[in-house]
C-alpha cells in the first residue's frame, strides 16, 4: 500500500505552480515553503505556508501544502482541520484527486475509516487508474468492516451482560421472596407453638391462693356448716315437739 507521504513533494510543487495564477498568494512564501519541504525541513515549511496564509487565508495552495507539512510532523488533527478549510474549493481544482487522496490518508491515521473510504473513492472517481488509491481504498474498507464488526460484537456482549444482570437480579429477588416466605411461615409456626404452650401451661397451672384468702374461705365454710347444723337441730326439735303434742292429745 502506498502512503501519501511518498507523493507530497510532487503535489506541493504542482500546487505551487497553480499559486502563480493567484495574485493574492505570496509566491515568495509558498516557494520558500516548497524548498524547505523538499529538504524535509517540515517545521520551517509550516512557518512559510502560515506566512502565506496571513496574506490569503483562502489559498488552496498554501492550505494544502500546510496540511502536507503537518502530516509529516505527525499533527493529524491540525492537518485534518487545514484540509477541511478548503473542502469546498479544493474539489474544484485540477488537484482534486490529490486532495481527496491526502484526506483519506489523514483519516486513516486517525482511524476514521468511514471518511477514509469515502475520500479514496472520490479520488478514484477523478483518477481511476491510480493503483495506490485503489489499494488504500481496499485497505480502508477492510478496516471499516473490522471496526463495525468489533462494535457489533461489543454491543452484543453488552446486551448479554445486561441480560445476565437482569436474570441475576430476578433470581435474587425470587430467592429473597422465597426466604422471606419461609421466614414468615416459620415465625407463624413458632407463634402457634408458643400460644399452644402457653395454653397448656395455663391449664396445668393451679390458681395460687394466699393464706388470708384460704382462711376466709375456711371460715365461710365453717359458718355455713354451723348454719346448716343449727337448721337441722331446729328441724329435729320441731319434729320432736310435734310428736309430743300428738302423743299428749
Amino acid at each position: 500500500m502506498r502512503h501519501s507521504l511518498y507523493i507530497y513533494a510532487s503535489i506541493v510543487l504542482l500546487l505551487a505552480a497553480s499559486a502563480d495564477l493567484s495574485a493574492q498568494v505570496d509566491k515568495k512564501d509558498v516557494r520558500r515553503g516548497n524548498r524547505d519541504f523538499r529538504k524535509e525541513n517540515y517545521k520551517e515549511a509550516e512557518i512559510d505556508y502560515l506566512k502565506a496564509l496571513v496574506k490569503d487565508s483562502t489559498s488552496v495552495a498554501a492550505n494544502y501544502n500546510l496540511a502536507s507539512s503537518l502530516f509529516r510532523l505527525g499533527d493529524m488533527e491540525q492537518a485534518r482541520k487545514t484540509l477541511d478549510r478548503i473542502k469546498d474549493s479544493a474539489p474544484m481544482t485540477p488537484q482534486a484527486a490529490d486532495y481527496f487522496y491526502n484526506l483519506g490518508d489523514v483519516a486513516l491515521a486517525q482511524q476514521d475509516y468511514q471518511t477514509a473510504v469515502e475520500a479514496f473513492a472520490q479520488s478514484l472517481i477523478r483518477r481511476p487508474d491510480d493503483l495506490n488509491a485503489k489499494e488504500n481504498f481496499i485497505y480502508a474498507r477492510e478496516m471499516l468492516k473490522n471496526q463495525q464488526q468489533n462494535q457489533q460484537n461489543q454491543g452484543n456482549d453488552q446486551d448479554q451482560q445486561d441480560q445476565n444482570q437482569d436474570q441475576n437480579e430476578n433470581q435474587n429477588d425470587q430467592d429473597q421472596n422465597e426466604n422471606q416466605n419461609q421466614n414468615d411461615d416459620q415465625n407463624n409456626q413458632d407463634n402457634q407453638d408458643q400460644n399452644r404452650n402457653q395454653d397448656q401451661q395455663g391449664q396445668n397451672q393451679q390458681p395460687k391462693i394466699t393464706p388470708q384468702a384460704a382462711q376466709q374461705m375456711l371460715q365461710a365454710i365453717q359458718a355455713k356448716e354451723k348454719e346448716t347444723q343449727d337448721k337441722v337441730n331446729r328441724e329435729k326439735a320441731a319434729a320432736l315437739k310435734s310428736r309430743q303434742k300428738d302423743k299428749n292429745w
